[in-house]
């Protein structure tokens, strides 16, 4: 079935896919929903037309896909890291070679252009092969202890995982979260966002599909309540979860009932620095690549953007420009660069925040209406001009809180010192940014921004070998084998016990 949906991608355009399929996966096989009542409709961002229905897992199928994991867990923990490798990599294989039409289909279920999905189905496969070449060397060490005595340390797979993905990138959060559970033993259960659905469970027929154990990535759907059975479920042993600051907090307090594992990605309102000495041009296009992919929702976006003083002017004077000429449309054609917002709620929201800037002294130097193509097909659609704002103060609310749309902040700057006691002043911590010709200066920035990531000269590039995640609300280390994997110590005696008793 997945083979069907992905082929019929090759001819799909926008405004002409009928999502008809199970959306449920466990048990290696799609599963029929127990009930249809409280079906949410999914809808197609570029043209406002509904894709599907979301039907939420109630708590007997949350509980089958969890032990259906667990089955599968029992399996594939006992299989040697170089056999689990060699599954996975069978599955990177088969990503690469489909890339294509699952791009095609995360664009139409999310919305964002085709050139950022096919990056985006690329670090998918990348993350899968990176975490295989991983597998086989997870190993423990060898500690001596005093009379001969030794001891050791076993790295173990922690049980059941579940991974709670968002919107924004919906396949590629789905690997990032599978990739490093399934390298170390683990299984997992899956719930994507309710907006997007539609690929995560093409991702659990691709791991059947290059060996995996039914069961071992199981994909359930739903919405605050499906989460919540997640959560409080006796038999996971780990959740992780990317999404928003508050939804985060429930998530832990809620896993923390079961004194369960946890690992959040939250949100953020990433500072990127922009220096005099800078490469002019790297700065510039580095902003627009801070502020405007998938149309600005992505969570560490640079979106306080501080420019020294000296070069404010034409800095603000190229980047309004560029932005002017970003191609926003049909989200399908290669040639689009911004495409529609996820949902008309969200829309409305990154508007408001353009009409409270404007409220408190923000000017608008560029966009941040409402924006209707010319295509018929796309009158419906989700779509906004790409909006730059300038006269901005630290103690604004767009400047303050997380906008989650492609709004630019534009404040200037004189001193090192003072823009970084500015930027840290945030209660997020996920990324920053600084561009600088002073590699000193660079490496001093980057050690005092209180942030999980800090590009130096570039931004929003996402490599798979390295950790991702945040300091303060921004959540916590995401990405990487040790936070899925359990540290255990073997203490072996090879003479006689000593007993004071």
């Amino acid at each position: 079935m997945a083979q069907s949906i992905v082929d019929s991608m090759r001819t799909a355009s926008t405004g002409t896919l009928l999502v008809t399929d199970h959306l449920n996966y466990w048990g290696g096989k799609r599963v029929k929903p127990r009930q249809e009542r409280n079906a949410e409709p999914v809808f197609e961002p570029a043209t406002g037309r509904v894709l599907c229905q979301m039907i939420p897992c109630g708590a007997e199928e949350v509980d089958e896909a969890i032990k259906s994991a667990h089955s599968a867990y029992l399996k594939w923990s006992k299989l040697s890291g170089m056999e689990r490798a060699r599954v996975m990599l069978e599955a990177a294989r088969i990503i690469r070679e489909r890339r294509d039409n699952i791009a095609k289909l995360e664009v139409i279920n999310n919305g964002k252009s085709i050139s950022e999905a096919l990056v985006d189905i690329d670090v998918a496969w990348q993350s899968i092969e990176y975490y295989a070449g991983l597998a086989g060397g997870l190993a423990g060490q060898h500690v001596q202890l005093p009379g001969g005595a030794f001891a050791y340390t076993r790295r173990e797979p922690l049980g059941v995982c579940v991974g709670i993905g968002a919107w924004n990138y919906p396949f590629q959060i789905a690997t990032w979260k599978s990739a490093p559970a399934l390298a170390c033993g683990n299984a997992m259960v899956f719930k994507p966002s309710p907006m997007t659905p539609v690929t995560a469970v093409i991702l659990a027929e691709i791991y059947k599909e290059a060996g995996v154990p039914d069961g071992l990535f199981n994909v359930v759907q739903g919405g605050a309540e499906t989460g919540s059975l997640l959560c409080h479920h006796p038999m996971v042993a780990k959740v992780t979860f990317t999404g928003s600051v508050p939804t985060g907090k429930k998530v832990m307090e809620m896993s923390a009932k079961g004194v369960k594992q946890v690992t959040l990605e939250l949100g953020g309102k990433s500072p990127l620095i922009i220096f005099k000495d800078c490469d002019f041009e790297n700065a510039v296009k580095g902003a627009l690549m801070a502020n405007f992919l998938t149309q600005g929702q992505v969570c560490c976006n640079g979106t306080r953007v501080f420019v020294q003083r000296e070069i404010m002017p034409q800095f603000v004077e190229e980047v309004v420009k560029r932005t002017k000429a970003i191609p926003i449309g049909d989200p399908l054609l290669e040639s689009t660069r911004m495409g529609a917002l996820i949902s008309k709620p969200q829309l409305e929201k990154v508007l408001g925040y353009v009409s409270q800037a404007k409220k408190e002294g923000a000017k608008v130097l560029c966009g941040g209406e409402p924006y209707v193509p010319s295509d018929p097909k796309l009158k419906g659609g989700y779509f906004m001009t790409p909006c730059i704002l300038d006269n901005c103060r630290d103690d604004m609310t767009c400047v303050k809180e997380e906008i989650f749309g492609p709004v630019m902040s534009i404040l200037p700057f004189d001193t090192e010192e003072e823009v970084i006691r500015r930027a840290n002043n945030t209660t997020f911590g996920l990324a920053s940014g600084v561009f600088t010709r002073d590699i000193s200066r660079a490496h001093r920035v980057a050690e005092n921004l209180e942030a999980g990531t800090c590009f130096i000269n570039n931004y929003n590039i996402s490599p798979v070998e390295v950790p991702f995640g945040g300091y303060k609300m921004s959540g916590t280390i995401t990405v990487t084998h040790s936070y899925l994997s359990s540290l255990k110590t073997v203490i072996v005696e090879m003479g006689d016990v000593e007993s004071v008793f």
